[in-house]
């Protein structure tokens, strides 16, 4: 009986193993991020920030983010962008209802750049280059970065305590992953 139930458990974790295609749903839930130095894979947290996750997905088809600067960057803290006006202040004109969670800013964690109002996030976000504690709770968390945070390392730095960068690096583009799978021959 015990060598049955090996077999069986075996069995199964060699299955869950396999490599292969991911799953459409993990690929709608995925954003490819193509900055000067590479590629950067985002894994999107509906089940943090569904509200979020919705709009930054309607966003990135529309090409919204293609070409935008990353107008904010502090060595040790983070990377902000998605500002078509590239200085902090613009937006898409659609503000966003605050989805705070229990999840804590990480190295790589995405989440909603806002001004003084929680629910005043719009279209411009920010990756951590390291844990930012201070942040759990008062901002919305909607990814991870899982693959590419070299590239990201690599943006251009800004000057100043405003981290407000000269002549910064742009997103190349920016999809969800299952239309960019969708697209390949």
């Amino acid at each position: 009986m015990l060598r049955a139930a090996t077999v069986v458990a075996l069995a199964v974790a060699f299955i869950l193993n396999l490599g292969g295609p991911v799953s459409a749903a993990d690929l709608e839930n995925t954003l490819y991020l193509d900055v000067p130095k590479g590629r950067v894979v985002i894994e999107l947290r509906p089940d943090l920030a569904p509200h979020t996750v919705a709009r930054i997905k309607e966003l990135t088809r529309e090409g919204f983010y293609d070409g935008l600067a990353f107008h904010r960057v502090i060595d040790g803290f983070m990377a902000q962008t998605g500002d078509p006006r590239g200085d902090g202040t613009g937006g898409s004109g659609k503000k966003l209802k605050a989805e705070f969670s229990q999840a804590h800013f990480l190295r790589g964690t995405v989440g909603m750049a806002r001004a003084q109002d929680p629910d005043s996030a719009d279209s411009q976000f920010f990756i951590c280059f390291a844990p930012a504690p201070f942040l759990d709770g008062k901002y919305t968390i909607f990814g991870q970065v899982t693959s590419g945070m070299e590239y990201i390392d690599a943006l251009k730095r800004g000057d100043g305590p405003n981290g407000m960068v000269t002549d910064p690096d742009h997103i190349i583009r920016m999809q969800v992953a299952a239309d960019a799978e969708k697209a390949k021959p």
